[in-house]
């Protein structure tokens, strides 16, 4: 039967409407925050209301399922902004219970991420980097291993200052910005240049990945892959 569903979040940025506007309705602007993708069109978008009001609609595919996001732009005084998001759609039977509170949590990460963006790097052109580990990494013990791979012998804390050692990559020098273990994996670090992101996504039965945001300029293709070669690297037998 398929059956509707309807996410709302909510997050007040230190950015004004202009800005906020930029980051999500620009190629620039969703690359350095969410991921490289087109931007929408104001001839294909519900509502195109410039630092205000954006909604736009995936076409159905054929088993009727399709998605609505929407974001509502408000000044606050200070010089803040709150963004409204509500994704809602129509779900087909191959979704199951598990989708409204993974994708929930997926857009509470997306939205930290366009937060600290704003908040540090407002402006400064991004690039996207984003590799994927071998199968084997849609285990939920293939977490710690990539941990140790950074150089972790720990559970970093909320706001720690971590060095990451990923061999045959720079060293990573930051601050812990979001850490999740267990059952979500999670570890997100901000560092002077880049917000560096590992997801562990076991629990949806798919294999670790990084999608990263470096706000200096990066051979694109090039990191990506060195990356898929480093996560590929800590488990040999199966990469």
């Amino acid at each position: 039967m398929g059956r509707k569903f309807e996410l709302h979040k909510e997050v007040e940025l230190a950015a004004t409407p202009q800005q906020v506007w930029d980051a999500i309705s620009t190629g620039p602007g969703l690359e350095a925050w969410f991921m490289s993708q087109p931007a929408p069109e104001e001839g294909a978008c519900e509502v195109w209301q410039p630092g205000e009001h954006l909604s736009v609609t995936t076409p159905a595919a054929p088993d009727g399922s399709f998605h609505a996001f929407e974001y509502l732009i408000e000044a606050r005084d200070g010089g803040s902004t709150v963004l409204r998001f509500v994704h809602s759609g129509f779900l087909s039977d191959d979704w199951g219970a598990e989708f409204e509170a993974m994708t929930a949590r997926g857009w509470d990460m997306y939205l930290h991420t366009l937060a600290l963006y704003l908040q540090h790097f407002t402006g400064r052109p991004a690039v996207y980097i984003t590799a994927e580990g071998p199968e084997v990494t849609a285990k939920p013990e293939a977490w710690e291993v990539l941990l140790r791979g950074l150089g972790l012998d720990h559970n970093p804390a909320l706001g720690e200052r971590v060095h990451l050692t990923p061999e045959g990559l720079p060293a990573i020098d930051g601050e812990v910005d979001w850490f999740e273990g267990e059952e979500a994996p999670f570890l997100a670090v901000r560092t002077e240049d880049a917000l560096y992101r590992f997801h562990g996504r076991a629990p949806l039965g798919m294999t670790i990945a990084v999608g990263h945001h470096f706000y200096y300029p990066a051979e694109q293709p090039a990191t990506d892959e060195a990356w898929r070669v480093w996560l590929h690297g800590l488990y040999p037998a199966q990469g």
